[in-house]
């Protein structure tokens, strides 16, 4: 929990840039999750995931552009990413195939 706080503390600290790198970050992320999910076809599954990336890459957008609290934003930002990288993960197979 140490680490959290330490990091959150430091995202408050330069909110606005850290804010502008992420939201680049996380659509970079949200779009190579995006693609390995879209490489595997197009079944109800792979829908499902592509949902819950695009869901959770928009959200943490309207969060930061509805100028939500530094605390929300950085949460959403951590949830986000991990769902990203954990459907990129899932999917990384079908760039080998």
């Amino acid at each position: 929990m140490k680490t959290y706080n330490d990091y959150l503390t430091g995202y408050k600290r330069g909110f606005i840039g850290f804010t502008t790198l992420s939201v680049l970050a996380q659509s970079c992320l949200g779009a190579i999750a995006a693609m390995f999910i879209l490489m595997g076809g197009t079944s109800i599954w792979h829908m499902i995931q592509l949902f819950f990336v695009t869901i959770f890459c928009m959200g943490f957008n309207a969060a930061v552009l509805s100028q939500q609290k530094p605390k929300f934003v950085f949460a959403f930002l951590i949830v986000s990413a991990s769902c990203s990288i954990l459907f990129s993960l899932l999917n990384i197979h079908y760039l080998f195939a």
